[in-house]
């Protein structure tokens, strides 16, 4: 991964720390495995901060203003560094289907006539950048208007306002744009019927127009941007930027800020200034969880206790009941502290006993930092030898073959953080699945994709998404998460599990 460009001022070191989680998350979107993701949002964060310094504006220096606000032109570049990377021959490094993409006439839209890009991607290019950064933060980043105020040095007590102003002006941008686009003789006939109907919540539109809708992208597009009541905005948004995976960036942006917020306890940024009625609200939602985790606990523990019919059921049970998740995740931590995100000194590179592996990148050039295969026992006690690579019985003294693999990629740390990616490799196929582990070192999982996470005390659980539950006898499965430490150890986990059984290096 090439070297991340060094901010250059306290301002732009605040932008990298707000940035790079996005960017991250897109990339590991955008390919097959944890190190191509980090290794490609390393890429794009330094092309898209280099267009930025280039355009000179905001944060930056200089008195041009940007083509677009920083997030939305750093996810384009990484959708710009994708493309490089298929053209160059490492294009079994991406997602399959950003492949397809990537050779389709939709991904030809981004770069060829201007008049023929998606709408969304023209009208937010037409604002302002303090107003396009408001729009996006807010519809697309979903975070609280508190926060994007102060992001964006705006009064907290006109915020709302200003945002109701810029999807107006939004839309008047997207409806010029529409109506500039190359269209044939229907289309035109009917793009000022589709602002009139668009223009008022309460009408409806005419059958003539939903059926042109249903088969015109063009059309659709540019309906999707008018609209403003409903909630469609935020999807126009994302999918007419960053064009494919946007939709999915979206979702992995909302169940972000639902951590930060449902969890109670906002981000650092949050604290200060937060309006008392929402800090109620929160304290409420945190009531909420609260009782929700003990009633699981009492769940959990009442299964363990229940007679599963035979013996050889009666230890997967009674871990499984342990790893039952009992609340919701953490909440998210965006600090990336002293370093330059995607750097680590090497000596803050801890590694656990077992053989380094990578998964999810074959690219053998590249060597993932801190990978370590976790070796997972019944035991919660650290000091327990791993070695033995078995699960043990229910007290007959006999051994038997782990069905399931660990390697636990530490793919990058700083001071007070650091990400990791977890690949489990199963023998049986799966209809769902459910991995746990502990920590040793108070390490506390923040936000996590692919998964959803539930933390008690040091051990972690992950379950399986609707979208990837299904693994096939000797597949694997990936998930990725960041987290934090106490920037004096950060070990490897052990006590690995899946569905309940102990898994193996």
């Amino acid at each position: 991964m090439p070297d991340l460009p060094t901010p250059q001022d306290a301002a732009e070191a605040a932008l990298f720390t707000e940035s790079w989680d996005a960017v991250l998350s897109y990339a590991d979107l955008c390919t097959s495995g944890a190190a191509s993701a980090t290794e490609l949002a390393g890429e794009a964060f330094a092309l898209g901060i280099q267009e930025a310094r280039s355009a000179g504006s905001g944060p930056m220096r200089g008195p041009a203003r940007r083509v677009l606000p920083v997030i939305p032109l750093l996810l384009t570049a990484v959708r710009t560094t994708a493309a490089t990377w298929e053209l160059a021959g490492r294009g079994h490094r991406l997602d399959p289907d950003l492949r397809l993409w990537l050779n389709s006439e939709k991904a030809a839209r981004y770069h060829g006539m201007p008049l023929q890009r998606p709408i969304a991607l023209r009208g937010l290019r037409d604002l302002q950048e303090a107003d396009a950064a408001l729009l996006w933060l807010a519809e697309v980043e979903a975070l609280p208007l508190t926060v994007v105020a102060r992001r964006l040095s705006l009064d907290p007590a006109v915020v709302s306002s200003e945002l109701a102003q810029v999807r107006a002006l939004f839309r008047d941008r997207c409806h010029r744009n529409h109506l500039d686009s190359p269209m044939d003789a229907e289309c035109r006939s009917y793009a000022r019927l589709l602002d009139a109907v668009t223009r008022s919540p309460a009408a409806d539109t005419p059958e003539d127009l939903s059926r042109h809708l249903a088969t015109c992208v063009q059309c659709a597009e540019a309906a999707a941007c008018l609209r403003l009541a409903g909630g469609g905005l935020p999807a126009a948004l994302a999918g007419g930027v960053i064009g494919w995976g946007g939709l999915a960036y979206l979702e992995r942006r909302r169940r972000a800020a639902e951590v930060r917020l449902g969890a109670g306890r906002p981000v650092a940024e949050l604290e200060a200034g937060e309006p008392k009625e929402g800090a109620s609200k929160a304290r409420l939602v945190r009531n909420s969880l609260l009782a929700a985790a003990v009633l699981l606990s009492l769940v959990a523990l009442g299964v363990s206790m229940m007679p599963m019919g035979g013996s050889g059921h009666d230890n997967a049970a009674s871990d499984d009941a342990d790893s039952q998740p009992v609340g919701d995740p953490a909440p998210t931590l965006s600090s990336i502290g002293a370093h330059p995100p995607g750097t680590a000194s090497s000596s803050a590179r801890p590694r656990a006993s077992g053989t380094a592996t990578e998964s999810g990148d074959k690219n053998p050039d590249t060597e993932p930092q801190g990978t370590a295969s976790a070796t997972a026992s019944n035991s919660p006690d650290p000091t327990r030898s791993s070695g033995s690579g078995t699960g043990s019985g229910s007290g007959s003294g006999t051994t038997t073959p782990a069905s399931c693999d660990v390697t636990y990629d530490l793919v990058n740390q700083w001071p007070d953080g650091f990400q990791a990616a977890v690949t489990v490799t199963t023998t049986k196929a799966l209809d769902t699945w459910r991995v746990a582990w502990s920590y040793r070192d108070g390490q506390q999982v923040t936000q996590m994709w692919d998964a959803s996470v539930a933390q008690d005390g040091s051990r972690v659980t992950a379950t399986a998404a609707d979208y990837n539950k299904n693994v096939a006898a000797d597949g694997s499965f990936t998930f990725g998460f960041l987290g934090t430490w106490n920037n004096s150890k950060n070990s490897a986990p052990y006590g690995f599990t899946l569905n309940g059984a102990a898994c193996s290096n």
